[in-house]
């Protein structure tokens, strides 16, 4: 049970880190570029989930 709770206090650890130093020093993506990213986003979802689907059944 101790590990379990060193896990657990390691992994808060981490995202709260991960958090900070996003906060911090990332830069914010420009328009053109998230409409990019976005005109990806849903077919690579959808196929995800089909490949999902086949694996289950496969």
């Amino acid at each position: 049970m101790s590990n379990l709770l060193v896990l657990l206090a390691v992994l808060f650890g981490a995202v709260a880190l991960m958090v900070i130093l996003g906060e911090r020093f990332a830069r914010p993506i420009p328009a053109e570029r998230m409409q990019r990213i976005q005109r990806w986003l849903l077919p690579l979802v959808g196929l995800m989930l089909l490949l999902s689907v086949a694996h289950h059944y496969w």
